[in-house]
């Protein structure tokens, strides 16, 4: 049996729209309060695409990649776009990245795992790398969380945010981090704890469902929360194990940025001072699938993250999904 391929990250970029919502907005949208939202969330403000298209985002996070590893587009083997927010239902975002950065030889899919969609990437991602199956595989969080947000619920609209993530993963060498474990995992049988009603085949879209705004996002945030807290630990842990480390082994935990209550039970759980939990919530908001490359990328731009350091994400959300990850930096 062929030894398994080691996977490195070569590299970690993300983009977040230039326009802002702040809490201040919201007041004049909806019966809500800067001092509200931020008591329950965490949020002061969030990025929202004006003008551009998600497929946009991940191409300006896919050209950056490609400049800092020296990496032609034309070498580029597979391109997976983690989002259930895409351009259009046909064709894929990842499609339209490929023709966007001129990946021409590239084999591209999407990916729709919810908040956990990172994680899911790195790890379909990296399992191709470490078979010998492909050598530079691009692997993107991206969501425009605006387009399927109820801007008539005041306590889901002001969660979200748009913004990409994404990294590139190839066979390791001297100078990548590198990718040790990945667990996921997932529970259907909780799907209407946060989901879509209308849009796909079951229920498609009519004028009165569009007028009842059935095509946006309905979350029961009570249920999430219990489910989210022991999700992100266990699947952490389960990590952890899988690697050969221990809880007291993290540098750093780079949860899905979610909701301050939920980090900071997450964190707890796990017995990991806030001081070792990197959070940028209050100028992200919520980004789904992007919000853990966005905080990878932000952390290490900030030289937080030092060579060996071990790096745990955890993330949690609709489907039910889950997953738990570990690099070294």
């Amino acid at each position: 049996m062929t030894e398994a391929i080691r996977v490195g990250i070569a590299g970690i970029a993300s983009y977040l729209p230039p326009k802002v919502y702040t809490n201040k907005d919201f007041e004049k949208m909806v019966d809500t309060s800067d001092e509200w939202i931020t008591e329950r969330t965490g949020i002061k403000e969030r990025h929202i695409v004006e003008g551009e298209a998600n497929s946009d985002m991940v191409a300006k996070v896919a050209l950056q990649l490609l400049k800092e590893s020296g990496l032609r587009p034309d070498e580029v083997d597979c391109i997976i776009c983690a989002t259930f927010t895409p351009d259009r239902p046909l064709p894929t975002n990842a499609c339209y990245v490929q023709a966007k950065i001129g990946a021409s030889k590239a084999a591209v899919f999407d990916m729709a795992a919810a908040c956990s969609g990172f994680l899911y990437g790195l790890k379909v991602g990296g399992a191709l790398v470490a078979t010998g199956a492909y050598k530079n595989v691009l692997v993107f969080g991206s969501e425009v969380l605006s387009s399927i947000a109820n801007y008539r619920d005041r306590t889901t609209c002001v969660l979200f945010g748009d913004g990409c993530g994404g990294a590139l993963l190839q066979p390791w060498r001297e100078g990548h981090h590198e990718m040790l474990s990945i667990e996921l995992g997932a529970d259907g049988s909780a799907g209407d704890i946060l989901y879509i009603p209308a849009g796909g085949q079951l229920m498609p879209l009519t004028h009165e469902l569009l007028d009842q705004n059935m095509h946006k996002v309905i979350m029961n945030g009570n249920a999430l929360f219990k489910r989210a807290c022991r999700a992100m630990v266990d699947s952490t842990q389960s990590a952890l194990e899988k690697a050969n480390l221990k809880l007291e082994d993290i540098t750093w935990l780079v949860p899905h940025q979610a909701n301050i209550r939920i980090l900071e039970t997450t964190a707890r759980m796990l017995n990991i001072p806030k001081e070792r939990v990197f959070i940028n919530l209050e100028r992200t908001g919520n980004t789904s699938s992007a919000s853990i490359p966005i905080a990878l990328d932000e952390a290490s731009g900030k030289g937080l993250f030092k060579k060996n350091d071990i790096i745990a994400m955890c993330a949690f959300g609709g489907g039910l999904t889950w997953g738990g990850a570990v690099m070294r930096w």
